[in-house]
């Protein structure tokens, strides 16, 4: 029984690092569509989501199905609670790989209004914070879950870069307007995307550990 157990949560991993990359293969994807201005790269993102939901059900099913018949406590218990947080964060990173993808699309109506820099860097940094912290559950490494939150604070300063140069885009230039809100809402939806991430390292650092870091930066 025990042994049976122990597979199905290295199957509930498996799925859960499954749904990270579509979750990464979209953003890319949707971030890529606005750089090298292709609509038809979107179409696809569309379809991930559908796989993307459908894997949340299933793992929301899979904890919901171990925690009754195992009844697990102490570490058992906190990976599945974990697992049925990080699986909801995932979910959002989709949503957000969405919002980026509706916000391409209107752009792409349009004239570029600027040469793509910081906005491309923020999708590195923001899915290497994703993969990283799934890597960190996956090999219970608390301090690469650390890691994961300090690189936070280089995506909103991006982010808070993109913002500031495109008001002034916006202030010299009333019919920019459009197309810089539309950037400033896909720098936001990246930085949401970093948030996500930071919110599986805290519940990496909580199933290791048994802690709840949430607002307890400085403690780290």
């Amino acid at each position: 029984m025990e042994r049976h157990f122990d597979t199905e949560l290295t199957q509930l991993k498996q799925q859960l690092l499954k749904m990270g990359a579509l979750a990464e293969a979209m953003i890319d994807a949707a971030v890529k569509a606005l750089v090298e201005r292709d609509a038809g790269q979107l179409e696809q993102i569309y379809i991930q989501e559908q796989e993307v939901n459908a894997l949340q059900v299933s793992i929301d099913e899979a904890c919901l199905r171990l925690t009754a018949l195992y009844q697990p406590t102490a570490g058992d218990l906190r990976f599945l609670l974990g697992v049925s947080k990080i699986n909801t964060e995932l979910e959002r990173l989709g949503d957000q790989a969405i919002n980026i993808c509706d916000m391409v699309k209107k752009l792409l109506q349009e004239p570029q209004l600027k040469p793509l820099i910081d906005i491309p860097k923020m999708v590195s940094i923001a899915t290497d914070m994703v993969r990283d912290s799934l890597n960190a559950f996956v090999e219970r490494d608390v301090n690469k879950a650390k890691s994961v939150l300090l690189l936070d604070d280089q995506l909103d300063d991006l982010k808070d870069r993109i913002v500031n140069e495109l008001i002034i885009f916006m202030t010299n230039d009333t019919a920019s307007v459009n197309r810089a809100v539309q950037l400033i809402c896909v720098a936001r939806s990246l930085e949401r995307i970093g948030d996500h991430a930071t919110n599986i390292a805290e519940d990496v650092i909580f199933v290791v550990q048994g802690k709840d870091i949430r607002h307890h930066m400085h403690d780290l």
